[in-house]
């Protein structure tokens, strides 16, 4: 069985290294870069001839994100040529345990699933994040390792995979870490607020003043009090805090969305 990895990049010289070298066991690496403008393409090319294999293994494909994540992945799910494909964010690490359980669940010789969940332990400020905002995807996990042509990705952001097929879930854990500053984590949130506001009013989302006004504060206490963020001390009540503003920002630009639109039938 060959397996392929698929990378999104976009200015990860930061993380890159770390990414593919944790990769290297597989078969293919397929790289789909967003125009970085940092040096993950010249960290990418170096690696292809430091590390052994590398060279044959990598490849490259400059596409414009488009606001469309899924539009990405499904991009490399076509040019992956393996059996298997496993989906790997630049700033995540594949363990030494998870390589051995991919190696193991798809050279069975039977298996019954055709994608699987993999459970991602998330490292913020230095300390590893087990309850709040990070929990679900600690303990339930995310579909990252699928048969090619098992199904689809969906979804321009916070994209899910759609499988065909039943699918199972793996025991060990892909590592994630993301922000490394406050000031990293801000932006994203601001990036991804907007991306996410415009597709919900491009999908005919009508913006409500309720939902402005409380939900945020309900995040809040979900992830910090119910899914016990409190533990994970001040970085817990950090991520809590910037998620539950997130979530407001997507609400306020969609009702800036929406306004605008009102704006510009009024005068034409």
């Amino acid at each position: 069985m060959k397996i392929s990895a698929v990378v999104l990049t976009k200015n990860e010289e930061n993380n890159i290294e770390r990414c593919l070298k944790s990769i290297g066991f597989c078969d293919e690496i397929i790289i789909i870069d967003d125009d970085s403008v940092d040096k993950t393409i010249n960290i990418i090319q170096n690696l292809k001839f430091k590390v052994q294999n590398y060279n044959s293994k990598l490849k490259i494909f400059q596409r414009n994100l488009n606001n469309d994540f899924s539009g990405q992945r499904n991009f490399g799910m076509e040019k992956a040529t393996g059996n298997w494909i496993l989906f790997v964010d630049a700033d995540e690490e594949v363990t030494r345990e998870h390589k051995f359980e991919i190696r193991s669940t798809i050279w069975r010789i039977k298996f019954e699933k055709n994608a699987y969940y993999i459970k991602r332990r998330d490292f913020w400020w230095g300390k590893e994040l087990k309850y709040g905002e990070t929990r679900k995807l600690r303990d339930l996990g995310i579909i990252r390792l699928v048969r090619k042509k098992s199904g689809k990705w969906t979804g321009k952001v916070h994209e899910i995979f759609k499988p065909s097929v039943s699918v199972g879930l793996l025991k060990s854990f892909l590592n994630h870490y993301p922000h490394p500053s406050l000031q990293d984590f801000i932006g994203k949130i601001n990036y991804y607020s907007s991306l996410r506001a415009k597709e919900l009013y491009q999908s005919g989302k009508k913006p409500c003043l309720c939902e402005t006004i409380f939900n945020p504060f309900f995040k809040f206490c979900l992830n910090y009090f119910i899914y016990l963020g409190f533990l994970d001390g001040v970085p817990g009540f950090a991520y809590a805090f910037l998620m539950s503003f997130h979530s407001f920002l997507v609400r306020a630009k969609l009702f800036q969305f929406r306004m605008d639109y009102e704006k510009s039938k009024f005068n034409n």
